[in-house]
């Protein structure tokens, strides 16, 4: 875990949608994906229900 990946996950939450939280960050929509989902791989742990529009963190 690193501090740009938790950045990623609260601009995620902020905005609920992956392309506007990147742009926010300055970085790709697929850095993003791949870094949340890196996050997530490594807590064991869904963060975000991404079926759903706008998309949720999980409970």
């Amino acid at each position: 875990m690193n501090i740009q990946q938790l950045e990623y996950v609260v601009a995620l939450d902020t905005h609920r949608h992956f392309v506007t939280a990147a742009t926010h960050c300055h970085v790709t929509q697929p850095t993003l994906s791949m870094q949340v989902q890196n996050l997530e791989k490594e807590l064991d742990v869904l963060l975000f229900d991404r079926k759903r529009s706008p998309m949720e963190p999980t409970p």
